[in-house]
Parts: structure tokens; C-alpha cells; sequence
């Protein structure tokens, strides 16, 4: 069970990095967009390129931030009883559903996405648009994301595992707080 934790341990490590990233990647994406839109109202010239770069700074805050999520569990989640089981239950719930509805999601999609990927890079994609950027580099952040999304839940479920098992896990975050609204 040592290899495992160190494993998630690992994992815990890449998606919080990847976090931070994706934390950065928020505020560049908000100077971009507002530089933009300055040039273009205040110099009346733009590109298409910072339009695109914007929404593939998206893509990735979103396909990368999943994971980071996850680990911090803070993901949406349907409440109706999970909210009234113990903690142990909770534990329970969350293994049986990254066990059935997380991994073999993350899995087919991750599979699905990568022809995707491929036969942009093959041609080498671009965008139509003048101006545009490859399409091949962000059509990748699918599959990665997804493979992000997979590594972590199963991170998750060896914590719970363990913890379950009576071995005391640090970095296992599975507190639950109702929404406020």
C-alpha cells in the first residue's frame, strides 16, 4: 500500500502544479482578452490570433483545472443523500463512483478524443480563420485532460482505500461542505 500512496502521492503533486498553472493561466487569459479589446476599439487593428489564444486558454483552465478540482474536491456532485451518510459512507460513495461513472468516462473520452488529436496533427492543422493558430496543439488537451482527470480519480481511490483500511492518509481531502446557496 507504501507504492500506492507514494504513487498518489505523485499524481497529488503533478495536478497541483498543473493548478497553479491553471490559476495563472485565469489572469493571463483576463490581460489578453482586455488588451485585445483595447487594441481593437482604441488602434482599430486586431488579430484573430488573440481571439484564439483566448479560447484555448480557456480550454486548457477548464480540460486542466478538472483535475486539479478533483484533488481538491471541490468537483459537483449530486447531494441528495450523500450529504446525510457519515464519513465512512461518503468514502464509500465516492470509491463506487469513480470506480463505475469517473474512470470508465474518463477513459472512453480519452479514447474518442485521440483520433481527434492525430488526425489534426497529421495534416497539421490550422484554424480557417486569418491570422489563426495550429489546431493540433489544443485539439491534444482533450485526451490529456482527460488521462489528468483518470490519474487523479485514481489517486483519490487509493486514499480512500487506504484510509478505509485504517492507514492514515495526510493528504486526503474529503471533507464535504454543503453548498451555501
Amino acid at each position: 500500500m507504501r507504492a500506492l500512496l507514494a504513487f498518489s502521492s505523485y499524481i497529488d503533486i503533478v495536478n497541483e502544479k498543473i493548478g497553479v498553472v491553471c490559476n495563472w493561466l485565469v489572469l493571463l487569459s483576463c490581460i489578453v482578452s482586455a488588451g485585445n479589446a483595447m487594441v481593437r476599439y482604441a488602434y482599430d487593428t486586431s488579430s484573430n490570433a488573440w481571439l484564439e489564444i483566448q479560447w484555448y486558454m480557456f480550454a486548457v483552465i477548464v480540460m486542466f483545472g478538472a483535475s486539479y478540482t478533483l484533488k481538491r474536491n471541490e468537483h459537483v456532485r449530486v447531494d441528495l443523500f450523500y450529504m446525510t451518510l457519515g464519513r465512512r459512507g461518503q468514502l464509500w460513495v465516492d470509491i463506487l463512483g469513480t470506480i463505475v461513472f469517473l474512470l470508465p468516462t474518463c477513459i472512453i473520452l480519452g479514447w474518442l478524443s485521440w483520433p481527434f488529436f492525430m488526425q489534426a496533427f497529421n495534416v497539421n492543422e490550422h484554424s480557417s480563420n486569418a491570422g489563426g493558430l495550429l489546431r493540433w496543439p489544443i485539439k491534444l488537451v482533450l485526451p490529456v485532460g482527460f488521462a489528468l482527470v483518470a490519474l487523479q480519480g485514481i489517486s483519490e481511490l487509493i486514499k480512500r482505500v487506504a484510509f478505509l483500511n485504517g492507514i492514515p492518509v495526510e493528504s486526503l481531502e474529503a471533507h464535504y461542505e454543503r453548498p451555501t446557496q
